[in-house]
């Protein structure tokens, strides 16, 4: 079986929720995530985020959901990793 284990996402959002509110509501959606949120640009309106996203077996879905929950955009996937992991 293959797990993500680590991704890096570009992230547009507005400025409310603030960046720690918009980390925890990612980190919320697994006990074993460890989320990191860098300010890449921001505008008026918005913030432009870079969001490391570490842990076992990362849903990708489940994190575009909550990004858009808050408001958010997913504009790219710029890196993964995985794992192969032998389940018994």
């Amino acid at each position: 079986m293959i797990e993500v284990t680590r991704l890096v996402l570009d992230i547009l959002k507005p400025h409310h929720p603030t960046i720690l509110e918009f980390a925890k509501g990612i980190a919320s959606l697994c006990e074993d995530w460890s989320v990191t949120l860098n300010v890449v640009e921001m505008d008026e309106q918005t913030e432009t985020l870079e969001a490391i996203i570490e842990g076992i077996d990362i849903n990708l879905e489940q994190i575009t959901a909550a990004i858009s929950d808050m408001g958010g955009s997913l504009h790219s996937v710029d890196s993964v990793q995985v794992i192969h992991v032998e389940k018994e």
